[in-house]
């Protein structure tokens, strides 16, 4: 079944908590909702449930529109995962069971009954990592076996990578980008979208080059480095005489101790901090006041308070003008 909300609105007093929302949900498809705390999310879903009333907009369940319907005519199975049952925890059978376990239970028995369409709001953030990846596979055989339409909201992103086919990333109850999980990630179009969908470098720069250059140049306004950004079209540059904002994901910069050419954008940085995360290790760096991380998988050679050589690619470096 299908699920498509068109123009969908909401408004407490004078502000707007969403400005319409449009997407369509396939049949047997996990679409995902991805957005920082307080960015609409969970309302969305409840005004897509019937719960919540909605100032404008449509919805659909196939070619029914069942917006004037209420939520249990809709057939709508909503999930949510209230905050206290992180700490929660509940004598059951004469042993204590944390409140993750019973909301595991919880979850798996809707997905196993949910038959047209499958509302997740943010369901798993009691659950280890372990029965997160299970029910998250659970949901999508589900999905394509029965041909529901899931939405799943979050606001952990890696949780958005393993579990949605695409996404929607709301901010402040507007949508500000679509699309496949990995693209949005590689490819955000703007930067708050950089910023919340995972680590990123940010700073602001100003273009040195013209709107023609074959590799556009700018120079940071933190450290005061000149660095070569990806080739973009021109009407996304930014005036000459303005900020933008470049970004880099820590784990597109390199390290080294080694020379190399200007437009590799090489930086001499000293090491601030190391973050040992497991698998990987975060560094943080200072280039003469140019803040960044770097993001690698095994860390050789380094201290805190040594000087290194990070190497930021070009074509790995965004621009926003927004």
């Amino acid at each position: 079944m299908s699920l498509k909300v068109v123009n969908l609105s909401k408004r407490y007093s004078n502000k707007w908590v969403l400005r319409d929302i449009s997407f369509e949900v396939a049949s047997g498809e996990v679409y995902g909702l991805f957005g920082p705390s307080a960015s609409g999310k969970s309302i969305l879903l409840r005004a897509i449930h019937g719960v919540t009333s909605l100032n404008e907009g449509l919805i659909f369940r196939g070619d029914e529109n069942v917006t004037k319907a209420n939520s249990s005519s809709r057939e709508f199975t909503l999930v949510r995962t209230s905050p206290e049952s992180v700490w929660q925890r509940f004598l059951q059978n004469k042993r204590w069971v944390s409140k993750g376990r019973s909301e595991s239970e919880n979850i798996g028995g809707a997905i196993d009954d949910s038959k047209n369409v499958l509302l997740l709001d943010d369901p798993f953030c009691a659950m280890d990592p372990h029965e997160t990846e299970a029910l998250i596979e659970r949901t999508r055989e589900a999905a394509k076996d029965r041909g529901m339409a899931v939405i799943f909201a979050s606001n952990n992103f890696e949780q958005i990578l393993l579990a949605c086919d695409r996404v929607a990333v709301i901010v402040n109850g507007e949508i500000k980008q679509f699309g496949v999980p990995q693209e949005i990630y590689e490819r955000p179009e703007l930067s708050v979208v950089a910023r919340v969908t995972g680590r990123n470098n940010l700073f602001e720069a100003r273009r040195l080059t013209s709107s023609k250059a074959d590799v556009p140049e700018f120079h940071t306004i933190d450290g005061g480095h000149r660095l070569f950004a990806q080739r973009i079209e021109s009407s996304a540059l930014g005036a000459l005489n303005q900020n933008v904002t470049l970004a880099i994901r820590p784990e597109q910069i390199s390290i080294s101790f080694g020379a190399s050419f200007p437009e590799d954008n090489l930086l001499k940085a000293t090491v601030e901090r190391i973050q040992f995360l497991g698998p990987t290790t975060l560094i943080g760096l200072d280039a003469n006041g140019l803040k960044l991380q770097a993001l690698v998988l095994r860390l050789v050679g380094l201290n805190i308070g040594d000087e290194c050589m990070v190497g930021l690619p070009p074509d790995r470096i965004q621009i926003f003008k927004d």
